[in-house]
């Protein structure tokens, strides 16, 4: 191959949900650009977009209670509940100008209508959600939401979680139905079908080996081709590494300084899935707890109903536990390779200030299936052990970062991108609420990284996404008008719909 078939526009590290959306913008708004895709699995979605990997909650901030904090004074802080919301509707728009444009189908192959629940036990919680409710129901982006404290009511919502429950401490629950469960997995592959359809080329089982400048300023990509052995190098002047928790070590490799003084530190999880159908059948809602005293904000305890391989399943967790491997096919020396001179004091600052969380991580790894099962039972009490099986979902790196005020080792949990001065390399860090906000993600990428075309993308952007630069917290009206489109276009209004065999996609 000569340097000029390997010389490309666009660069993409990892086919995971994150590159599909990026691919898919760039597309639609530069069709003249070359992009080239780089996985080293043998299809897309198979890592942290996998559906197994993930707890396909449309995070919308209609349940996780770690979104609203309580304040000192007592009071509720819904501000990032809102953010995140609004951050959702980005991604409902954005699917919904595909399918309207027949650019993916069949959206009930990869999102549906699940109410969406808060529980709790216990006095002090009971309270906590009742001013949670009274100060989300008042907000346009919550409407339709319920609150009850009644066993019967609540029984009637949960029939499975109330069955053979004793009633020794308050409970409460919070309601919505406009929730909704999304298999990111299926996602991305409808979206990298669709870039291969209009050319992107896709190389499957590629791994990037190393990223660097050249002296005309474009990035070199060397990558090795795990079918022949052979290494290649590519280059553009633009890349864009997504490739979960792979992308730290990859970010590192490029030695901009943005990329100095980031650590990473990994979280694994497991679920629990039910193989009962009829338990399965009792159920029908995603419900979240609250996360135990220094778990952190990915191990919020749920149950959920998910649609995985078009069947109706039934999943518990996760549970947390500690892997040094930043990715589920990576290698036990990521972390300790991940550790460079000039992010060393950030990585032992972050693990002398998180105790809780080392203390909660050794809690978890020593867990029995027994203590599993009892975790189980808060939420079912009637849980029989021969009814579940326990399976391995993803690995999350979770940023560690100096701040700008100078604290060293700071432990940031969401999701962050981080970019060259110049705007021509940007990696994606971190986890939660990670591809729920895929698209909000993406356009800051744009935003960063193409900064002299923005304007002549607007308009199309709009064309795709009509609440792109404007508040939604501002313009409720627009909200409605948002949802009932997108509602409508998604299928989200058809309550039962049965998806579509996956080869009918």
């Amino acid at each position: 191959m000569s340097n000029t078939q390997r010389r490309t526009d666009v660069i993409l590290i990892g086919a995971g949900v994150m590159s599909a959306t990026l691919g898919v913008f760039l597309q639609e708004l530069a069709p003249e650009l070359r992009i080239r895709v780089f996985e080293k699995l043998a299809n897309a979605g198979e890592e942290s977009s996998n559906e197994w990997n993930n707890a396909g909650t449309g995070h919308s901030a209609l349940c996780e209670l770690n979104y609203t904090p309580e304040k000192p004074d007592g009071t509720i802080d819904i501000d990032k509940a809102i953010k995140i919301n609004e951050q959702f509707q980005l991604s409902r728009q954005f699917w919904s100008f595909l399918v309207s444009r027949d650019l993916i189908q069949n959206p009930q192959n990869f999102i549906r209508t699940i109410p969406h629940m808060s529980l709790v036990q216990g006095e002090d919680n009971v309270e906590f959600l009742k001013k949670r409710f009274n100060t989300l129901s008042n907000h346009p982006m919550f409407r339709g939401m319920e609150f009850s404290d009644d066993p019967e009511k609540l029984t009637e919502w949960l029939p499975l979680v109330m069955e053979g429950r004793t009633f020794d401490e308050p409970i409460a629950a919070t309601k919505i139905d406009s929730g909704t469960d999304v298999n990111f997995g299926a996602l991305t592959r409808m979206l990298f079908d669709y870039l291969k359809s209009r050319g992107v080329e896709i190389n499957y089982r590629h791994s990037v080996e190393d990223i660097l400048r050249t002296s005309d300023g474009l990035w070199e990509v060397r990558v090795r081709d795990l079918h022949t052995g052979q290494v290649q190098s590519h280059t553009a002047p633009f890349v864009f590494i997504g490739g979960g928790g792979g992308s730290l070590p990859l970010l590192q490799k490029t030695g901009i300084p943005e990329s100095k003084h980031i650590g990473g530190f990994p979280v694994s999880g497991l679920f629990m899935v039910c193989n009962n159908s009829e338990v399965v059948a009792k159920h029908h809602a995603k419900v979240y707890g609250k996360a135990k005293v220094g778990a952190p904000p990915m191990s919020v305890p749920h149950l959920d109903t998910r649609y995985i391989n078009n069947e109706k399943t039934l999943l518990f967790g996760p549970f947390a536990g500690f892997s040094p491997k930043f990715l589920k096919t990576g290698s036990n020396l990521d972390l300790i390779a991940s550790v460079k001179p000039n992010n060393l004091l950030t990585m032992l600052a972050a693990g002398a200030k998180e105790m809780s969380l080392t203390k909660y991580l050794i809690q978890q790894l020593v867990l029995s299936d027994d203590e599993r099962l009892d975790e189980l039972r808060e939420f079912i009490p009637n849980a029989r052990s021969e009814d579940w099986d326990v399976v391995t979902a993803g690995q999350r790196v979770q940023v560690i970062k100096d701040t700008e005020d100078g604290v060293k080792g700071t432990l940031q949990f969401g999701t962050e991108v981080v970019t060259a001065a110049d705007g021509s390399i940007a990696a994606l860090l971190g986890a939660s609420p990670g591809a729920s906000t895929a698209v909000h993600v993406m356009l800051e990428v744009l935003e960063r990284c193409f900064p002299q075309r923005m304007n002549e993308w607007e308009p199309k952007i709009k064309g795709m996404i009509p609440s792109y630069g404007i508040s939604l917290v501002d313009n409720p009206k627009l909200y409605e008008e948002i949802q009932e489109q997108t509602t409508a276009t998604l299928g989200l209004d058809q309550v039962g719909a049965v998806p579509l065999p996956l080869t009918a996609r």
